[in-house]
């Protein structure tokens, strides 16, 4: 039903292919546009929005180690470190 389709990338003017399989997956997913990226420019685009996040430096309050988070630690909730949020997360399951 679906055949391999040569696109060409907006960021970089390089020619992709949007695979039979891919196209199956959009339509599946009720996705109605093609990409309009190379993966390579999709996966650039990403990892530029991730680099922006504002990390913030807490202690943990389990273990006082350093704990960086993706928010402004409040001082009325509790902050863990990696190792801990895991702990304490597997003894609430």
């Amino acid at each position: 039903m679906y055949s391999d389709k040569e696109l060409n990338c907006k960021e970089c003017g390089a020619g992709f292919v949007f695979t039979a399989g891919e196209q199956e997956f959009y339509a599946e997913r009720g996705f109605v546009n093609e990409p309009q990226r190379c993966k390579t420019c999709r996966d650039q685009r990403k990892s530029n929005a991730r680099a922006e996040r504002e990390m913030f430096t807490a202690q943990c309050a389990a273990c006082g180690a350093e704990a960086k988070v993706p928010f402004r630690p409040r001082e009325d909730r509790p902050v863990y470190c990696s190792d801990c949020f895991a702990k304490e997360k597997e003894s609430q399951g």
